[in-house]
């Protein structure tokens, strides 16, 4: 080598040797998993949507922090439905093709589950832990979607229960003129059958356009003992305040949709007294290990405290790593899809879950609360 060439190709073996040493400095980038989720961030649910997601993020941020799964991080991709069914299919088809999300993950609300539903036979995706409790995503299993939360009607069937075993008969059932509203009072009529009662009456309200004029009429002239509202946490609100002004003091009640701390400040000084069912153990119970683990990682982000909804975004989010891991280093749809079904009495926290081919409904759990005057759920 001439003695011009030599100091050419020591400046570029050092140029070599610096890149190599830039590279190994580097921060080490994992893989990704992409979830992808579409629900209404806002519009009328976007409280219980917030505290659903921040209670899912719990979880996956923690397996994120310890390495991920099988040494890929879990990046949550969320879009903004609007709590608009037809945005809601729009933005999982985006997810589905344009994202290429391994499996879409809590979107909220019945019809807008309902109107993803097709995608998901189209394009061969899991959907796990839908924020919904609707019997149509139960039976008949549908096999892409995999239920973590019990169904409404459950719900609404203890709910009614108790309202009459306490002795109250004039009982008005009212509720949004959607499937959502349709299914939770197919199980309050299995409640007023039980108790060989007829509700006081039953009303229908819009959910784009709510009107309760007639619903508060009714519930005055009628002096209605309870009124079952089952809506979003804005119309159930409304619905109470309207209420209260004119004149009725019925007991309100309503279903876990509502299970959030958005809907107590909602309902501001109406929501005491308030029954509200819920599908997971009291968030105040350090007996239950699902309740404490989600508590202590709360507090390890500066959370003050935990509600029912981040309690279902957590259950969900522990469902679906669960179903990672199991589906191993290079995971696809179908592989997701197989791991579920694999689900035996999987203990998530002391609450087992499990799924089959005939069977993707997971929890069972149905309980019911009250707001109490300090403004937290009590059961």
């Amino acid at each position: 080598m001439t003695s011009t060439a030599r100091p050419a190709a020591h400046r570029r073996f050092r140029a070599l040797a610096f890149g190599l040493l830039a590279l190994a400095a580097a921060p080490c980038v994992l893989a990704q998993i992409l979830i992808g989720q579409t629900s209404g961030f806002t519009g009328p649910a976007s409280s219980g949507v917030k505290e659903n997601t921040d209670g899912a993020k719990l979880y996956i941020d923690h397996i994120n922090d310890h390495g991920g799964i099988h040494g890929q991080h879990i990046d949550l991709v969320s879009m903004d439905d609007k709590f608009d069914p037809k945005l809601a299919a729009e933005n999982a088809k985006k997810l589905i093709v344009e994202k290429n999300v391994l499996a879409l993950f809590m979107s909220r609300g019945t019809p807008h589950t309902e109107a993803i539903r097709p995608l998901l036979d189209e394009y061969q995706i899991p959907l796990v832990a839908p924020s919904t409790g609707a019997m149509s995503l139960h039976t008949p299993v549908h096999p892409w979607i995999f239920n973590v939360r019990a169904p409404y009607q459950r719900e609404a069937e203890k709910a009614v229960t108790l309202l009459t075993t306490i002795g109250m008969s004039r009982i008005a059932l009212v509720h949004v003129d959607d499937s959502f509203g349709s299914d939770c009072a197919l199980g309050a009529q299995k409640g007023f059958e039980k108790a060989k009662l007829n509700p006081l009456f039953i009303e229908k309200f819009d959910r784009a356009k709510p009107n309760f004029e007639t619903i508060v009429k009714k519930t005055k002239d009628l002096d209605a003992q309870a009124v079952f509202l089952i809506g979003s946490s804005g119309s159930v609100s409304d619905a109470t305040k309207l209420i209260r002004a004119g004149g009725s003091l019925a007991q309100i009640v309503t279903v876990s949709n509502n299970a959030s701390g958005g809907f107590i400040k909602q309902m501001g000084d109406f929501a005491h007294g308030t029954i509200v069912s819920q599908v997971f153990p009291n968030e105040h119970s350090l007996s239950s290990s699902f309740v404490k683990e989600a508590r202590d990682l709360a507090v390890k982000k500066g959370i003050s405290d935990v509600t029912p909804a981040m309690l279902e975004g957590y259950a969900g989010a522990k469902v679906l790593v669960e179903g990672l891991r199991r589906a191993g280093d290079h995971p696809t749809r179908a592989k997701l899809q197989h791991a579920l079904e694999s689900f035996k009495k999987v203990d998530i926290g002391g609450l087992e879950v499990s799924y089959g081919p005939n069977d993707h409904t997971g929890l069972d759990y149905a309980d019911l609360s009250i707001i109490g005057a300090d403004g937290k759920f009590q059961r």
